[in-house]
């Protein structure tokens, strides 16, 4: 599938961080052509769906690789999910097959209990259990490591949280092309990362996000290499900088900032001269840190703002961001335009919602309501319900969100699913949660509570419900603290009204992203 691939078999294609575990061009072509054939003695054909749920693991990569030259349509499901949402999403995306591991077996498993149409759950280095789940190794050992004779290009179909809180698969029209051939958004963002051949990429973020999946799969296609790392921690992240002599990276500012904290010996241990290009986005970064990692590492620093949904892209250097300090880029996919809520066009310097002509068609599988609630009435913009304001030079500025989503350390949060859970609680009347400011991630998830008549606030009490949502929740969902208030503030209609709350923990910031 990765033009040359048989010529540089022995060369490094993915490097793990923490074991240092090598697997190299010919082993990936082999493992991925092995599980090519399982896939199709499966009965699993162009655009049928399979899942992936499990950690950063050596097999990872080859798993994404097998699917993507058998014309699947692979969902990528965040490894920290507990068992009832893991299904949800299996479920929806109508996976008939999900691969996973050890470490996460005991959660597949209860999920794919939960799934009938999941016939067959392959570990990839744990042991089988009955036909229903087998060992990966074992079970496409009897297969050939060549490709198969159909192949066709897959894609990622990874999800994005709604403002229900019950994630959206986001679609894209798959064309019927050879693998070896990237869709044209691929190649567009090549261009924009200043991917070159025989590169070095060091990927320190959960593979399942769409930002480093992307990354990875565009550094294999131009026949580089791949330290993933298990984990992010800042020190190791530096020395493999400078032993692996890595030319690009993806980070999040949650990454940037807990860098920038180690003691400065340690900072200045590292070689870091490789570094051509460090690319970050997912959530916003606080100007001083991003002045502090310009002044620390150079000019080499790239942001970028996008959707997984791909509706559109923006992006800046540094010299560029240095010029409009804040800003998140100026438009390179798609048509970007800033309105007001009834669909007017605002002029520079006014705040608005962000919407963006779509720069790629998509859609949320089986959920034609949901894409029509992100789309204009004519189908041709969309939005994810940011707010900001164009400069007169034509650079975006971001200083809200429209909806309540919370981006703690780079991932995505929506509250409305834990709030539904917090209500469910007995001791609860009324609950809000919602995103407050945290120096480090961002921001960190709050819960503000109104317990029933005769229920005690405090200490014991915030713990319980802490340790309730987290029984029922993945971590990142879960309140870092909870508040409690005699009444929440509700609508004539219902309609809580959060911002009332919010407020009052962003007093004194300039703008509601941190």
């Amino acid at each position: 599938m990765y033009p040359g691939a048989h010529a540089r078999a022995d060369q490094p294609a993915v490097i793990m961080a923490g074991s240092g575990e090598v697997i190299t061009y010919g082993m990936l072509e082999a493992y991925s052509n092995r599980l090519a054939h399982l896939f199709r003695a499966q009965g699993l054909r162009r655009l049928d769906h399979i899942s992936i749920f499990m950690e950063n693991t050596p097999q990872y990569l080859a798993c994404c690789l097998a699917a993507e030259r058998t014309g699947l349509y692979y969902t990528c499901i965040n490894s920290f999910l507990t068992a009832d949402e893991t299904a949800y999403i299996l479920e929806n995306s109508e996976s008939r097959l999900l691969i996973t591991s050890q470490a996460k077996r005991e959660v597949a498993l209860a999920a794919q209990a939960q799934c009938p149409g999941v016939t067959l759950c392959l570990v990839v280095d744990g042991p089988g259990e009955g036909a229903r789940v087998r060992n990966l190794e074992e079970a496409t050992r009897g297969f050939p490591d060549t490709p198969v004779a159909d192949e066709a290009l897959g894609a990622a179909m990874l999800y994005s949280s709604g403002t229900t809180g019950r994630p959206k698969g986001v679609m894209r029209p798959l064309p019927d092309q050879p693998p070896g051939q990237p869709l044209a958004l691929y190649a567009s963002v090549d261009r924009l990362w200043g991917m070159r051949d025989g590169m070095t990429y060091l990927s320190p973020a959960p593979l399942y996000h769409a930002a480093p999946h992307l990354g990875v799969n565009l550094t294999l296609r131009r026949g580089g290499t791949v330290v993933v790392m298990e984990r992010f921690d800042p020190e190791h992240f530096l020395r493999l900088v400078e032993q692996y002599r890595v030319s690009h990276a993806q980070l999040v500012p949650t990454m940037f900032s807990r860098m920038l904290k180690l003691p400065e010996a340690v900072r200045r241990r590292h070689d870091l001269s490789s570094l051509e290009i460090a690319i970050h986005a997912a959530a916003p970064c606080p100007p001083q840190v991003k002045e502090a990692m310009i002044e620390w590492w150079g000019p080499i620093i790239y942001e970028y703002y996008g959707m997984t949904e791909g509706m559109g892209f923006t992006a800046c250097t540094t010299a560029e961001w240095l010029a409009h300090r804040g800003t998140v880029g100026r438009v390179l996919m798609g048509e970007l335009h800033i309105l007001d809520p009834d669909m007017k066009p605002l002029p520079a310097g006014e705040i608005g919602t962000v919407w963006f002509k779509l720069a790629s068609p998509f859609e949320y599988f089986n959920d034609p309501q949901r894409t029509a609630e992100v789309l204009s009435p004519d189908g041709t913009m969309g939005t994810a319900g940011d707010v900001g304001y164009l400069d007169a030079d034509g650079f975006l500025h971001l200083t809200d969100r429209a909806s309540f989503m919370i981006i703690s350390g780079g991932v995505n949060i929506y509250p409305q699913e834990c709030e539904d859970l917090l209500i469910s609680h007995p001791l609860v009347q009324d609950a809000a949660v919602f995103g407050v400011p945290n120096a480090d991630l961002g921001e960190e998830v709050k819960a503000v509570v109104q317990l029933v008549p005769g229920a005690a606030p405090g200490a014991e009490t915030a713990d319980a419900l802490i340790a309730y949502c987290s029984q029922h929740l993945a971590r990142q969902k879960v309140p870092r603290s909870v508040d409690f208030e005699a009444e929440l503030p509700r609508l004539p209609t219902g309609k809580l009204y959060k911002r009332v709350l919010r407020e009052r923990y962003w007093a004194g910031h300039a703008t509601r992203i941190v």
